[in-house]
């Protein structure tokens, strides 16, 4: 028979990936990128928008031509009446009557405002009043960002408590290190490569929280379906049961993914891309980064973290010890497993300790007599042949 493809092994959850055994890869990993991220932050910083670095809003009507010979035009204008200003970003919008060119520069006083105005429509042949300009101050992009704070901190409060009530806190806890993790992993590459943060980059944040949540509330369902009663047998560590259920819900959290991705691009490259629709960028943009993000720590992160908190726990940890020393026995054929299949082999850092080894080949089974000898009397020191007399000729009862 033909050895089954990736792909194949993969749908049916038998790819046989070892995720958790190689945890510590992943933990450095993301450990790396999140300190390029914070360097990124400090040194950096953001392409603030001018919702929150405040500036001018100049809208030009689109049939005066394409928008990058427009662009090049305003900057001409602005160097030579606001003092060398620039246009920080420009794209198209649609218009009560027709389409416009916005362009966003820095802040402008109203004098330069008007000349450039002026100057704008005597180059296009314009009217005056066919040229916008509105300032923007820097205090929405201000309150944005504190309700903003406010509604993650609640968000990620109810989270807590329904990851609490539904799993369990270790669950919760590393569900939560997931999402900090990509949060910090998106905003890191907004600061590395330079995109424009806006009060929609804002909103896309938030809605990313939710699908990273939804992705990793699938992988620990499965993960608690397997490793419920797990004390109860020695076949499986916790590690090996959680890993399994990495990869029986691996093509599930991929093909979710796939599937939200699709129509994010559709809206990021076809709307912002192709039609020009401007508005669509920014929340297209942090979208499909972030729910691409949320993809890869919630199958490299999320579970690895929790199977670390649980190892912790005295009860598991003894399991696992079990788990190990039997295999050891078997290893050295002082048990014999009993039609069991053997278990996959342990990972790096479940190393089997040769003490609880040892303990497990010595140690009876259950409902074993004890393996030493029996004395050839009965019991009480009475001689061989229970139907004897008792001393002193005393009669059985």
């Amino acid at each position: 028979m033909a050895k089954s493809g990736l792909a194949s092994r993969l749908y049916r959850g038998e790819a046989d990936l070892n995720i958790v055994g190689r945890r510590k890869l992943w933990f450095a990993v993301a450990g790396v990128l999140v300190l390029i991220a914070v360097l990124s932050f400090a040194v950096r910083g953001f392409h603030l928008g001018i919702e929150f670095a405040g500036g001018t809003s100049l809208q030009v009507p689109a049939s005066v031509g394409s928008l990058d010979e427009t662009e090049r035009q305003v900057n001409d204008v602005l160097r030579a009446k606001a003092g060398g200003a620039e246009v920080a970003t420009a794209q198209k919008v649609g218009g009560t009557g027709a389409d416009l060119y916005e362009m966003r520069t820095s802040e402008l006083t109203p004098t330069q405002s008007n000349e450039v105005k002026t100057e704008i429509a005597q180059k296009f042949g314009l009217k005056f009043e066919q040229v916008g300009a509105s300032q923007v101050s820097a205090s929405f992009g201000g309150q944005v960002t504190e309700r903003a704070l406010l509604g993650l901190l609640i968000f990620l409060a109810v989270v807590a408590v329904y990851l609490i009530l539904r799993f369990e806190w270790r669950m919760a806890a590393a569900a939560i290190a997931s999402l900090f993790t990509n949060l910090a992993l998106t905003a890191g590459i907004y600061s590395l490569v330079g995109f424009e943060v806006t009060p929609s980059t804002i909103i896309g944040f938030l809605t990313i929280l939710g699908f990273a949540l939804y992705d990793v509330v699938v992988v620990f369902d499965k993960v608690q379906e397997n490793t419920r009663g797990i004390t109860a047998n020695n076949n499986q560590t916790y590690g090996e049961a959680a890993n399994l259920a990495l990869n029986q819900s691996l093509m599930r959290s991929l093909n979710t993914s796939v599937v939200a991705l699709l129509p994010v691009g559709g809206l990021l490259f076809i709307g912002a891309g192709l039609l020009g629709a401007g508005t669509l960028k920014d929340l297209g943009l942090v979208l499909f980064v972030g729910m691409a993000v949320a993809f890869l720590t919630s199958i490299l992160l999320a579970t690895p973290l929790l199977v670390l908190l649980k190892n912790q726990d005295p009860r598991i940890s003894a399991h696992n010890k079990r788990v190990l020393a039997r295999r050891g026995a078997i290893a050295r054929g002082e048990v014999t497993p009993k039609g069991a299949p053997r278990a996959a082999a342990a990972t790096a850092d479940e190393a089997i300790d040769p003490e609880a080894a040892a303990l497990a080949g010595a140690a009876p089974k259950v409902g074993a007599r004890p393996a030493g000898k029996r004395p050839t009397g009965a019991r009480g020191g009475r001689p061989a042949g229970g139907g004897g007399n008792r001393p002193g000729g005393a009669k059985r009862r």
